[in-house]
């Protein structure tokens, strides 16, 4: 592990039309101490090429190719050849403004926190804004994100420093693995600190399961259900609370 430097893990799939800008972002942090790991996670596409173009300018970027095997599979491919002391997640199709990885260390400095995340916009295929930003809660404990997930794929930054490396579960098939992620590492530190300040950009395009409620409500279950063992009538309980406030989450 090295000691301030921060492994961003992106996995890719078919990523070519996005993936040059989500590069841009994090070639514009203020903070500079970083590596890029890009996962091609069977791609079809020419979005290597792109990446290679950009490896050949900066060496902190790094392009790994598998079988095509879901986000879960790429994410820990990449996290197994992290070298960092923290560990981001950006999806291919997002992007960090510049300050994002500045002022989410110095809120982890200033909270003594191992997990941090941050307020986002909400912009479309052309990087136009839609919905209003999603302005995150200040603090969250592993009961606050059983009701929702505040922590986004894209803010969330996990110091490995004292509970080290932790891995996205594979069987999830690429459907709330990202939840059940920021779950493992928040029963560790217990509690995850957020900044208000929007510092990030997630992408919603139509074929965002976030947007398709329908398809994650069984999957979702089953994480509260079978992984977490919640019980039956606790189960249904956050499942309710967390459909509640998907509803409304991407209606304003």
């Amino acid at each position: 592990m090295e000691k301030g430097l921060v492994s961003i893990i992106t996995p890719m799939y078919n990523g070519e039309r996005f993936v040059g800008q989500t590069i841009e972002s994090v070639l514009s942090q203020n903070y500079q101490k970083w590596e890029m790991i890009i996962v091609d996670d069977g791609s079809t596409d020419k979005g290597a090429e792109i990446v290679n173009k950009y490896i050949l300018k900066d060496s902190r970027i790094q392009l790994v190719k598998q079988k095509n095997g879901g986000s879960a599979s790429a994410r820990n491919n990449g996290i197994r050849l992290a070298k960092g002391q923290y560990i981001a997640l950006l999806d291919a199709d997002d992007t960090w403004n510049p300050d994002f990885l500045e002022k989410q260390l110095k809120l982890m400095g200033d909270k003594n926190a191992l997990l941090v995340y941050s307020s986002h916009t909400r912009i479309d295929e052309n990087s136009h804004e839609i919905l209003k930003p999603f302005i995150v809660p200040e603090k969250v404990t592993y009961s606050d994100l059983l009701k929702t997930c505040s922590i986004s794929c894209l803010t969330g930054l996990y110091n490995t420093e004292q509970y080290g490396k932790i891995y996205l579960r594979e069987d999830m098939k690429s459907l709330r693995d990202d939840y059940v992620y920021w779950l493992e590492i928040i029963k560790k530190v217990k509690v995850a600190y957020g900044n208000k300040e929007v510092l990030a950009n997630y992408r919603i395009l139509g074929s965002s399961a976030s947007r398709k409620k329908k398809k994650v409500i069984m999957p979702h279950f089953k994480v509260l259900y079978n992984i977490e063992k919640l019980g039956l009538l606790p189960s249904l309980y956050y499942l309710t609370n967390w459909a509640i406030i998907s509803y409304f989450k991407y209606r304003t």
